[in-house]
């Protein structure tokens, strides 16, 4: 092997440095994802290796996987494999997710199943998303019972993480049919309850809605979310706000929130929201960019004639999808406009100010979509859009994504890492859209199929 270059230790370099990836059996009755067993070391050499650190890529570089994993060094009689002309980065993480409301074209609780989630959590696979956030829509127990199936050790599908039920005043949470799912509450004694409630069922973060849609829903007060943020930091729990104004972000920041589902586009961003997240440098924000910019738009995006997309999205869902551009006015999205113009210029001023900006879709929600996969390679293209490099956006969506959600086997290709990578046909870095040209996907070492 060649000498691991000075600085960061780096899982993949030049021609003669690889990192090892096992191929891996399907064994089991399918559920979510996929368990897998061990099988030959396969070494994937000759392509341009994106790790997701944000720095430049390997170019004529190998990757090695043995029983599901990245290795720094390949075992004897690892099969070889080249994909020369294609670029290789990292699975995508999403932090911003509600699943189980979404069927073809129906969006109602019903549709809350295990069979539901489990198409949901393959067409995301489909896709390269590895890892996702549900947050704060689930009803039941039945999330938690398909988390811990897929924190299996030979589980090698996309890890679930979820908020379970977020807390709002009534009627001031998501809106129908995902209003069933949080806690609705009225005082702040009901909200720590609710969030000792969160804790014993060890949800992973806390979700609130401080958000008047307009001055048409009731808005989370301070006392309240005060008292849950306080009480999720004693049982050892972050909170996520749903908020949309600057002002909003502010209040929020000096309770000590720990981030935000979406980043705030009613005004630009000015010195003092810039002092509270200096002060506070753990703070993260979903950009969340797909709803916005489809609103901005008068006609449906140039992308739903792409074929890929009926890879996992029906006729009818893409009609369905294309029927809310009818009657658009450029003076009937001027508003909308505004505001993703106010979003980007958000998203380029805190990525420059350091503060830590991922990925999040709000796929499968009110707004996000039933198109779950295929939005996730979108948003990229919107932060882009947004003032981000191809390289930045592409370490946000995973290495940063996957920092956020505490998933830390995902992220980054790097030895000891599950071996998550999507494999395409052009380089993202020249142009975002390439990571829509996906050729293979691997999840734990196992190539995902797609039909």
């Amino acid at each position: 092997m060649m000498p691991t270059p000075k600085g960061p230790a780096h899982t993949v370099m030049g021609p003669a440095c690889i990192v090892a990836i096992g191929l891996a059996l399907v064994v089991g009755r399918p559920f979510q994802g996929r368990l897998v067993a061990q099988a030959r070391a396969t070494v994937y050499e000759h392509a341009r290796i994106i790790d997701g650190n944000g720095g430049a890529p390997i170019e004529n570089g190998s990757i090695v996987v043995a029983d599901g994993r990245f290795i720094r060094t390949v075992p004897a009689g690892a099969a070889h494999v080249d994909l020369a002309g294609k670029t290789v980065m990292p699975a995508i993480v999403d932090a911003h997710v509600h699943l189980g409301y979404r069927n073809g074209t129906t969006f109602t609780a019903d549709n809350f199943t295990r069979e539901t989630i489990s198409s949901q959590l393959r067409q995301l696979a489909y896709w390269g998303v590895s890892g996702v956030l549900s947050t704060g829509t689930d009803i039941g127990d039945l999330i938690f019972q398909m988390r811990a199936a897929g924190n299996a050790k030979n589980y090698g599908g996309t890890i679930l993480r979820t908020a379970w039920r977020g807390i709002a005043l009534p009627d001031g949470g998501p809106r129908p049919p995902m209003s069933v799912g949080p806690f609705a509450v009225n005082t702040a004694a009901e909200a720590r309850a609710d969030v000792r409630e969160l804790a014993a069922k060890q949800a992973d973060v806390v979700k609130i809605w401080v958000d008047d849609r307009g001055g048409t829903a009731p808005k989370l007060p301070p006392e309240i979310y005060t008292a849950v943020i306080d009480e999720a930091h004693k049982q050892h729990l972050r909170v996520i706000a749903h908020a949309m104004t600057l002002a909003d972000t502010k209040a929020l920041l000096r309770a000590n929130i720990d981030g935000f589902a979406h980043l705030f586009r009613d005004r630009e961003a000015d010195a003092e929201v810039l002092e509270l997240l200096k002060a506070r440098p753990k703070v993260f924000f979903m950009l969340t960019m797909w709803a916005p910019g489809n609103a901005a738009l008068t006609e449906p995006p140039a992308w739903v004639t792409d074929p890929r997309l009926r890879g996992t999205a029906s006729a009818e869902q893409i009609r369905q999808f294309t029927g809310g551009f009818a009657n658009r006015t450029p003076r009937s999205v001027a508003a909308a406009r505004e505001q993703l113009q106010t979003l980007q210029k958000n998203a380029v001023t805190l990525n420059k100010a350091g503060v830590t900006l991922i990925l999040g879709t709000d796929a499968g929600g009110n707004t996000g979509g039933p198109l779950l996969g295929w939005i996730e390679h979108i948003e990229l293209e919107d932060m882009v859009a947004a003032g981000l490099t191809p390289s930045a956006a592409i370490s946000a969506a995973t290495k940063g994504s996957a920092a956020v959600l505490r998933l830390d086997q995902l992220g980054t290709i790097a030895p000891g890492k599950r071996a998550d990578f999507i494999v395409l046909d052009a380089n993202p870095l020249d142009d975002i859209r390439n990571s829509r040209r996906i050729s293979r996907v691997f999840q734990r070492g196992t190539e995902v199929p797609r039909p």
